[in-house]
């Protein structure tokens, strides 16, 4: 059975990869291999059942679901921090 979130690890990758508009950008950030960060991007588009980047030679751009998922990925982890911080 499907868990309703996906990890919060491959949701963080997300994030930092669509800020970066980079794996290697965003495993700098977040202390890891560009290849673990495509792994989990990878894995996470395998949940979602869509892509959220196109991948170019040389650059990532970000599909129409990934436009679409961002900002929901982002007031999450806003809203974490938020709680976290009270």
């Amino acid at each position: 059975m499907k868990q309703s979130l996906p990890p919060l690890g491959w949701l963080r990758a997300f994030e930092a990869a669509a800020r970066h508009l980079s794996f290697t950008g965003a495993a700098h950030e977040l202390n890891m291999t560009q290849s673990a960060v495509s792994q989990q991007i990878k894995s996470l588009e395998g949940y979602l059942g869509r892509p959220l980047f196109h991948r170019r030679p040389r650059a990532l751009e970000l599909t129409e679901s990934g436009i679409t998922y961002l900002p929901v990925v982002r007031d999450a982890f806003r809203t974490l921090e938020h709680g976290t911080r009270a």
